[in-house]
């Protein structure tokens, strides 16, 4: 039996890490490769968020609701990403039915993104969003370049918007 070189150990050890370097695979969405819808609507804190005023930069749209368990597994990591890189914008979008389920989240998670309440879920029908949570990665250009779902894990969204 033949005896592995320090550098074959070395890149057995390196190939794996290797392989999930790049962005995971997207959700199936209607919205891949395509513009996403603009949109401009009231924030939680009164002011207003205009998707338009995002292009240039890359754009995180992350829905999400109160009863929806997964999404308060993932919006700690979305804030965290969010202080991380000043140079992405982000933005929630609550599914909630009222507003003050909406900021007991916020305030739960210290969330500092803007975030909207959409009433009558408006922008998830704009987005198509089947099931919580959603996130959408939008270019800079302003096409949906990934979609994440309820199998995302904490490290998907980073890999995404770090690559």
């Amino acid at each position: 039996m033949r005896e592995r070189s320090p550098l074959s150990e070395l890149l057995a050890l390196a190939l794996p890490a290797c392989a999930h370097a790049g962005p995971p695979p997207s959700q199936p969405s209607a919205l891949l490769d395509n513009a996403a819808p603009v949109f401009k609507r009231p924030t939680l804190d009164g002011s207003v968020f205009d998707s338009s005023s995002t292009l240039g930069k890359t754009l995180v749209v992350k829905f999400f609701a109160k009863y929806c368990e997964p999404c308060k597994r993932t919006l700690p990591s979305v804030q965290a990403l969010h202080e991380r890189h000043s140079d992405v914008a982000f933005v929630g979008i609550s599914e909630d039915e009222s507003e003050r389920d909406a900021l007991e989240l916020q305030s739960q998670y210290g969330l500092t993104f803007p975030i909207i309440l959409d009433r009558g879920n408006v922008l998830s029908g704009r987005f198509r969003v089947r099931d919580l949570p959603a996130t959408f990665v939008v270019s800079p250009e302003g096409k949906v370049r990934w979609v994440g779902g309820p199998d995302q894990n904490e490290d998907d969204l980073s890999r995404v918007v770090e690559n």
